[in-house]
């Protein structure tokens, strides 16, 4: 195995036969498992990931839907395909008539995977429908394509009927779960959004439309550097995560933080986006709010300000650098310490 995975995983290796002393090796090496987490984004269980194992780049993040969906393996090596390709054929709207999935080209797509049952996803659709109008009105070509993970044809019914974009049609279980592997969907309510040759702006949809209420940021271009808030607080589940707390009542000490911090995400961005790779940290900027304060509380951190952190969910783990002043220098130090595991960490 060579290529990025094996910075990952160093000597360890996995014999396609799965001999036992192989498995043996990697399960030991706690570090090694975390970092694969970590890696790939993995947010619940059980997941299957397929990576070419020359590069170590993702083929296909929802191999359990590969398994159920093509046991086979006909389609094999389950590669990803384009947009276009994956979503082909007859789309739906709720009075019933079709339209051929060629009119989304041309058009920034949201691909919102969402379900009737679920709460979050019933009012994350009251204000995408809001902003659906407000985008539209203001003559942008945009399409929100609604891929149901109702649990009858009913209930997709009466939760599209809410809804006045477009869908795949709920009989249409295979093409539904091609785009479920696609975008490797771990949860819902999720907003894939693409620019208009089909390739993805942001998976982070659901968080930009609450954080935009008026949509003057469509179509929501990823920030290197995010003002920590209720609603984006849940990437901070999603890998590790370095946060710059600072003192808010402040004028632009926010402002200045996002601006101390952002050339350094940039570089680490720009390096990873380069290997076709997912950069390993997000970055944020937290100012003192009751939410902050219930994070300070939950990771045990002091309360000092400026406090620099990396914070690690799903390792549990935490790194501080607690100094008078945080300077760029300061912070490129961490960042680059941290990506080589020359920090230690202290339990969450």
């Amino acid at each position: 195995m060579a290529g990025a995975l094996t910075d990952v995983l160093g000597e360890v290796l996995v014999a396609a036969d799965g001999e036992e002393v192989a498995v043996s090796a990697l399960a030991s090496r706690g570090v090694s498992l975390l970092k694969l987490w970590n890696k790939y984004r993995v947010s619940n269980i059980p997941s299957l990931i397929f990576i070419d194992a020359s590069t170590g780049k993702v083929v296909c993040r929802n191999g359990l839907l590969v398994i159920r969906d093509d046991p086979e393996g006909l389609e094999f090596p389950w590669g990803p395909k384009p947009f276009s390709e994956v979503v082909a054929g007859a789309l739906l709207r709720n009075n019933g008539q079709t339209l051929d999935s060629s009119a989304l080209e041309g058009s920034h797509v949201g691909v919102y995977f969402s379900a009737h049952w679920c709460p979050p996803c019933r009012s994350l659709t009251r204000v995408l429908v809001e902003s659906y109008r407000k985008i539209k009105e203001a003559g942008q070509k945009f399409e929100i394509l609604f891929v149901s993970a109702d649990r009858s044809e009913d209930s997709f019914k009466q939760y599209f009927s809410e809804m006045p974009w477009v869908a795949v049609p709920y009989a249409d279980e295979a093409r539904r779960s091609r785009l479920n592997r696609l975008y490797g969907i771990q949860g819902i309510p999720t907003l894939i959004v693409l620019d208009s040759k089909g390739d993805v702006i942001t998976r982070q949809g659901r968080v930009e439309v609450l954080n935009d209420i008026e949509c003057r940021e469509f179509p929501w271009h990823p920030k290197p550097v995010l003002e920590l808030t209720d609603s984006n607080a849940v990437q901070l589940n999603e890998g590790p995560c370095l946060v710059l707390f600072v003192d808010s009542e402040d004028d632009g000490e926010s402002e200045a933080a996002k601006q101390l911090i952002q050339p350094i995400a940039e570089k680490i961005i720009a390096k990873y986006k380069a290997k076709e790779e997912e950069a390993p940290l997000l970055f944020f900027v937290a100012g003192e709010d009751d939410m902050t304060d219930s994070l300070r509380d939950y990771t045990n951190l002091p309360e000092a300000a400026p406090l620099l952190t990396i914070l690690d969910m799903s390792a549990r783990a935490k790194y501080v650098m607690d100094v008078e002043e945080i300077t760029p220098e300061i912070v490129e130090a961490f960042v680059s310490d941290f990506l080589a595991d020359k920090l230690k960490p202290e339990p969450i």
